[in-house]
């Protein structure tokens, strides 16, 4: 029980870090998303690596490193979880900078729907009868907020399903937190570094061309983008996919209240509705497993679950 308390504690943590990132990204919004994901790669690298060495555990990345060339499935599930993570930091880049932080967020409100099915069917997760009504109003919020677009939303869609599948790979791979995430960003550094490189040879890089101020935030991409996945990597260790699927509703909670009073982006009353709804399913999970919400679970459910403990 202390060891889930601990993991809500950190994944909460990282949720309400990526949660205001919008501030963060919107300070630097004049260089272009591909230039900021670039850096934000190389620095993330070089701040894993410096952690590492004041927490005297580069020796051990060392060896790590090593061995990772004699696990050719290791190395693969890390490249796989690099890309993924890579692809979703460039689109949230891409929609902030774009003036797109509510649907961004809307792709943090499907991103726990597919995180829990991914608990349900590739880890084989139980959830009870009030953790299956929790997540039908989470789905009919997030239907009213999709169905407003009147198109398919991409960039919701784009965040949900590559943010969902590394949580799973993290979950699947039983790594170190903090060697991981150093392998992560070392796997794609090279393309990033082999990119700035082509800017500063065409001339057209930003880094040390615009404000000093722009110039530090660049660098410091790496900080805001290592300490958030830190935690979220320490939690998703210790607690359920399906509870790390649903704390990730403060993120998108978060970025939409940024979205509508600080960027004045266009707020609908289908937003209002289906936050509401999302809200409702947010409590009902919370107590799911009360023993109170476990007696009132119907009868049928109830055996069900005597005959499975």
């Amino acid at each position: 029980m202390e060891a889930q308390k601990k993991g809500i504690i950190y994944a909460a943590s990282a949720y309400m870090m990526w949660g205001i990132l919008p501030l963060y990204w919107k300070l630097i919004d004049d260089v272009p998303a591909e230039e900021i994901l670039a850096h934000r790669i190389v620095w993330a690298f070089v701040f894993m690596l410096f952690i590492l060495f004041i927490s005297k555990r580069f020796g051990q990345f060392k060896n790590e490193f090593v061995q990772l060339f004699k696990r050719p499935k290791l190395f693969m599930s890390l490249t796989i979880a690099s890309i993924l993570i890579s692809g979703n930091w460039f689109v949230y880049i891409w929609a902030v900078n774009h003036n797109h932080v509510i649907e961004a967020s809307l792709g943090y409100y499907i991103n726990p729907l597919v995180s829990i099915l991914l608990g349900t069917l590739v880890l084989k997760e139980k959830l009870n009868f009030w953790q299956y009504i929790a997540v039908g109003l989470a789905a009919f919020g997030v239907a009213i907020l999709t169905i407003r677009y009147g198109s398919i939303p991409w960039i919701a869609i784009s965040l949900a399903c590559t943010f969902g599948l590394y949580g799973l790979s993290k979950k699947l791979l039983d790594y170190d937190s903090m060697i991981g995430l150093t392998m992560e960003t070392m796997i794609v550094t090279p393309i990033a570094l082999v990119y700035l490189g082509m800017l500063g040879a065409k001339g057209i890089s930003s880094f040390g061309t615009v404000s000093i101020t722009s110039t530090l935030l660049l660098a410091g991409a790496g900080i805001v983008t290592a300490l958030p996945l830190l935690y979220f990597a320490k939690g998703t260790k210790l607690i359920s996919l399906s509870m790390v699927g649903f704390l990730q509703y403060i993120a998108p909670t978060i970025s939409l209240v940024l979205g509508i009073f600080v960027f004045h982006e266009h707020f609908t009353n289908a937003h209002m509705i289906a936050f509401f709804f999302i809200w409702i399913a947010l409590f009902v999970f919370s107590i799911a497993k009360t023993k109170f919400m476990l007696n009132k679970q119907p009868k049928f459910i109830k055996n069900k679950s005597a005959k499975v403990s």
